[in-house]
């Protein structure tokens, strides 16, 4: 069942799956009160209905919330949503122990002591509670991206007050990290755990588990029965404390193990500053006869013995000793041969005895160089494999680089001058060649569901953005690529999400005339809708004194704006120039002389719209009488002389001057 998606308890939100285990699956998670990324561990459902699985599910928080320590993973919480139980814990980004020596093979010994040594800080935190993990392996060790090792998964840990019987009467966890007494079904307690650990350190500097079999009742009857091969026969490079260490550790008797995971620390960090130090204290296995105690008057009765008269021989070999008495350089010759005769078979008969024990004990161990398969074809491998009587494992994969059917790796890697035991499976990656997908159809989807869809057809995803007036805000518009067109999988593809209309600043239209306010408008995106018109002598003439949106306010592209400017006619100045002369008719008189008569004078009168503005007397030949009016606009203009009207016209002040004749 996919949860992705699920909400637990109203705070947790299950993004993704990211493991499985024997009991529970595991999901990346969002803790929506404390806005952090967390794991979520949750049992599956066949074993909801189990009240025992429950409540060991249930003991795994209650065992390990109750304290922290930098290489336990952290549990934060636990509960139960409808019939789901689930577990919070930290979520650790890295690798497991186990991922990263099938990937490497063996690890390098100093490596590995600071691993243990971290292990083994962690089992002596919870052994201090009584809390026992019985569940060591490197499954169960994540190793951070900074290099630290957590230990997780206490879900088969049970606090005790001494020690604990395995639980529900069967074996837990994994067999080939069991110690003895944990496979016989026994009293499993600190030591246990020590054990295990010492399994992982065997498998960390050698490769390989100290005992591996067919099946996993052979594998535990190893752990009761066989010693296991010193890792240093299978690491020659291996100092003599760190083998000294793990084969303490790997005791069958429990208390010639270390007696706490404190004991084992003190004998790890002097491993790292004297790598071939004494100072692992190796206790007796029994193998040895004790010395025994013999009697003084034993001794004495013998002496008593050898001191009476020897009797006469008789017998067959009477003669030969008689001999022997009268030639005693042909006796010492004689028993010198028997001697050196009895070394010989001796030595004979203890090497067949020695190269028959090695062969019995190395038979199906031979170690080879391991062969380079990668770039060979599957069939090249496996005539190579049978040459060398070693067993591959074929497993296939896409590869944009390798063509099908070459090698593109193998596990453990090929590695100069680096031995493998012949009975040791390699793992044989082979490419598939580029994997080819078929590009579904996101366009009308939300950006979600289009990159969901994109990612299962194996593609990966870029998004854009751009505006859009008919499609909402968050759905997909285009994509790179046609529906049902087939590319390479990994591909990157291109789709364009709708952001919606696109959203425009309003501008500030004040103090524009109407020409460059409508100007604005389009430059701003918008639409310019109408202009309405108002009078108001107390703000500038000829602009904007108003718009209908705000300056400043966001709106969708296109909005319409209505505008009022300002328009009223102002008062302005313009010169009348009055030629008398020409409206009286006034002809020019001479005396006898010849000279000029001065003309008559008269009364010459000015009206603008009916109201005076100038009068004043003028000679009669007067050609230019200039007059200064201030109006609006267009006026007119009345011309009276001596009271009668000699002219009216009609005069726009914008025209600056008028001439009446």
């Amino acid at each position: 069942m996919n949860l992705e998606g699920k909400i637990l308890g109203g705070r947790y939100e299950l993004i993704e799956k990211i493991g499985n285990g024997g009991m529970a699956t595991v999901y990346r998670a969002k803790c929506h009160v404390l806005k952090r990324d967390v794991a979520v561990k949750i049992l599956r459902d066949e074993f909801t209905t189990d009240e025992e699985f429950i409540k060991r599910f249930n003991v795994e928080a209650q065992a390990i919330a109750c304290f922290t320590h930098p290489n336990i993973v952290s549990v934060y919480d636990v509960g139960q949503d409808g019939n789901l139980h689930y577990i919070v814990m930290e979520l650790v980004k890295g690798k497991t122990l186990k991922e990263i020596i099938v990937e490497d093979g063996k690890l390098g010994w100093r490596w590995s002591l600071k691993v243990a040594t971290q292990i083994a800080s962690a089992l002596e935190s919870a052994h201090k509670k009584n809390i026992i993990h019985r569940d060591i392996k490197p499954h169960n060790i994540i190793i951070t991206e900074e290099g630290v090792a957590k230990v997780t998964d206490f879900g088969i840990a049970k606090a005790v007050s001494n020690s604990t019987m395995t639980a529900f009467g069967t074996t837990i966890g994994s067999v080939h990290y069991f110690s003895p007494e944990h496979a016989r079904g026994s009293i499993t307690d600190a030591k246990s755990d020590l054990y295990s650990l010492g399994v992982v350190m065997y498998e960390m500097v050698t490769g390989k588990v100290p005992f591996d079999a067919d099946t996993p009742v052979s594998v535990a009857l190893k752990h009761m029965q066989e010693e296991p091969v010193p890792p240093c026969t299978i690491n020659p490079d291996l100092p003599s404390s760190v083998n000294d260490i793990i084969l303490k550790a790997l005791q069958k008797d429990a208390n010639q193990r270390y007696n706490s995971a404190t004991e084992m620390i003190n004998d790890l960090n002097n491993a790292l500053k004297n790598p071939d130090g004494k100072f692992v204290n190796k206790l007796s296995t029994g193998i040895l006869d004790e010395t025994k105690k013999i009697d003084i008057s034993e001794i004495q009765k013998g002496n008593n013995r050898h001191a009476k008269e020897p009797e006469k021989k008789t017998g067959k070999f009477a003669k030969m000793n008689q001999y022997f008495e009268k030639h005693p350089i042909v006796k010492v010759a004689a028993m010198t041969g028997i001697a050196v005769l009895v070394l010989v078979v001796t030595f004979l008969l203890a090497t067949s005895i020695i190269e028959l024990v090695d062969r019995i004990k190395n038979k199906g161990n031979t170690e080879i160089p391991i062969p380079d398969f990668v770039g060979k074809t599957w069939e090249e491998a496996e005539k190579i494999a049978e040459e060398l009587e070693l067993t591959i494992k074929k497993e296939e994969k896409h590869d944009k680089e390798i063509e099908k059917g070459k090698i593109i790796s193998q596990k453990p890697k090929y590695q100069e001058d680096f031995k493998i035991q012949k009975d040791q499976e390699i793992l044989i990656t082979v490419s598939l060649g580029q994997e080819m997908t078929t590009v579904p159809k996101v366009i009308g989807l939300k950006k979600d569901e289009a990159t969901k869809a994109l990612k299962k057809a194996k593609l990966t995803v870029k998004v854009e953005e751009e505006f859009s007036d008919e499609v909402e805000e968050g759905y997909v518009i285009k994509q790179q690529y046609q529906e049902n067109e087939e590319i390479m999988a990994g591909e990157e593809i291109l789709i364009t999400v709708s952001s919606g209309i696109e959203q425009v600043t309003v501008p500030d239209l004040s103090g524009k005339t109407e020409a460059e306010a409508k100007k604005a408008i389009s430059d701003a995106k918008l639409k310019w809708k109408s202009t309405s018109k108002t009078s108001d002598s107390s703000k500038p003439n000829g602009v904007v004194v108003s718009q209908s949106i705000t300056a400043n306010s966001v709106v969708d592209k296109e909005t319409e704006i209505t505008i009022t400017v300002n328009e009223f006619e102002e008062i302005k100045s313009g010169t009348i120039n009055i030629n008398v002369k020409s409206l009286t008719g006034y002809e020019t008189l001479y005396d006898a002389e010849g000279n000029e008569v001065v003309a008559e004078s008269v009364n010459l009168v000015v009206e603008v719209d009916g109201e005076q503005v100038d009068s004043r007397t003028v000679s009669k030949a007067s050609t230019n009488e200039s007059i200064r009016i201030d109006a609006k606009g267009t006026v007119t203009v009345k011309v009276k002389i001596d009271g009668n009207k000699k002219a009216e016209r009609s005069f726009n002040l914008n025209d600056g001057s008028i001439t009446i004749d």
